[in-house]
């Protein structure tokens, strides 16, 4: 069986098989990573439990009554978790971003160029790693917002479009900050470089309403990516309407990942040919 190596982009492409298992070997490796230095694992998953219970009992009460959901906390929670959610699905790139940058900046693409294996394999590996590390935060974000009060109205079949939605956004997060990530310098630059992402969601419909927002920062929050996702999100698990927002969310999330992917793929491809 023909093989290519990371030094040789005119060589023969592999064989679906084998890219497929050169890209499982190298999302095995991201997996040993994640275990053996959990810190980045444990950041991504307590920020979101953070902010749940911060704007759940600390604001929850005023900015339910602000924005009319109801003077009752648990009118609030029901409000905020779907927004919660999202952002734990943004939570990955971070990661995602400062493991590359590691791998560029260490040394250990020079090793893989020495290898023959799949060129894609390095970058499916980080993605495949971060989707399924925002699996995990999204099971115990979910968790963690039944046991404080949220009473979802979802369906298994909205469950799982639910989920769904969220790990196809990752997934197209994941290639933009392995984009992002190997265009840094350093691992500081990698880690900040994400946190737009990660923070756009409030300027949207995750915590309060774009009606009780400003005029232009209305018109921001209503045409950005993440509101159409968490409207579509907070429809599936609380029977809200969706209308058009889930054809919306579900080209938005495309096009991230075709953004992503082209961008990391070309980023990727320029950095070990030189």
């Amino acid at each position: 069986m023909s093989t290519v190596t990371l030094t040789s982009p005119k060589a023969a492409n592999p064989t679906r098989s084998y890219a497929l298992r050169d890209a499982m070997t190298m999302l095995r490796r991201n997996l040993i990573h994640m275990k053996r230095y959990p810190s980045m694992t444990i950041s991504i998953v307590v920020m979101p439990i953070l902010m749940l219970l911060l704007f759940v009992y600390v604001f929850g009460g005023a900015i339910g009554t602000g924005i009319g959901t109801g003077t009752d906390r648990g009118d609030y929670i029901n409000y905020v978790v779907p927004g919660i959610i999202l952002m734990s699905a943004t939570s990955g790139a971070v990661a995602t971003a400062v493991s590359v940058c590691t791998d560029m900046t260490e040394g250990i693409i020079n090793r893989f160029r020495t290898m023959s294996i799949s060129r894609s394999s390095v970058l499916t590996g980080h993605v495949l790693g971060s989707v399924i590390q925002v699996s995990a935060v999204l099971v115990l974000v979910t968790g963690v917002s039944l046991a404080i009060g949220f009473r979802p109205h979802a369906s298994p079949l909205e469950w799982v479009a639910a989920l769904g939605l969220l790990l196809f956004l990752a997934f197209g997060l994941a290639w933009l900050s392995a984009a992002m990530g190997m265009g840094a310098k350093t691992v500081e630059a990698a880690s900040n470089a994400p946190l737009p992402l990660t923070f756009l969601p409030f300027l949207g419909s995750a915590i309060v309403t774009p009606d009780s927002m400003p005029t232009g920062l209305r018109w921001f929050a209503e045409y950005q990516p993440f509101t159409p996702i968490n409207e579509t999100l907070r429809g599936l698990l609380l029977d809200t309407p969706i209308g058009n927002k889930a054809w919306l969310a579900l080209a938005w999330c495309a096009g991230l990942a075709l953004l992503g992917y082209l961008w990391s793929r070309s980023v990727f491809n320029r950095e070990i040919t030189r």
